[in-house]
């Protein structure tokens, strides 16, 4: 895993669950959750919500559905940091879906106080150099992009939470 490797390689000691699923839904995401939550963990990434879309779910329910999701890891760890990683869809047509979806991200961000990741894919999407034939998931090149991505975000919270950490051992 890329990430592990950037936490390590920062001195940073986290245990790291992917508990992702290829072509996975918010709805799937929520089926998923509640063994993961009997364990207590201090940083949650919530990437979720392009099969949805691609599926043609409203953005209202893949809302509700993310929102369900923050809800839960919140109730089981009330200290936990969100990061959310945003995707957007390919503005060919200008219209209210894409625009909405879009948007949600930021507002669930808002909402919870989270970290976010404005669009996971940036510098990746639609790059067919960085994509598989299926121009829709990054290779290995686009892998490490997206970890990039989400490291400029991650590395902040995972050393604010490391700090607490170690004071907290210090008392």
């Amino acid at each position: 895993m890329l990430l592990v490797d950037k936490l390590r390689e920062a001195g940073l000691e986290f245990e790291v669950t992917n508990a992702s699923q290829t072509g996975g839904t918010t709805t799937d995401g929520l089926a998923r959750l509640p063994p993961h939550l009997k364990k207590k963990f201090d940083i949650f990434v919530v990437e979720l919500g392009i099969n949805d879309a691609f599926r043609g779910v409203a953005v209202e329910e893949i809302h509700s559905n993310l929102q369900k999701i923050i809800d839960q890891v919140r109730s089981a760890n009330p200290a936990v940091q969100v990061l959310i990683a945003g995707m957007q869809l390919p503005d060919y047509t200008g219209d209210t879906y894409l625009r909405d979806f879009g948007q949600m991200y930021l507002d669930l961000a808002a909402k919870n106080h989270a970290a976010l990741v404005p669009y996971l894919l940036q510098g990746v999407g639609g790059n067919p150099v960085l994509n598989l034939p299926d121009r829709l998931h990054p290779n290995a090149a686009g892998q490490k992009v997206l970890v990039e991505n989400v490291w400029t975000v991650l590395e902040p919270i995972a050393r604010q939470v490391a700090e607490k950490r170690t004071a907290a051992a210090r008392r």
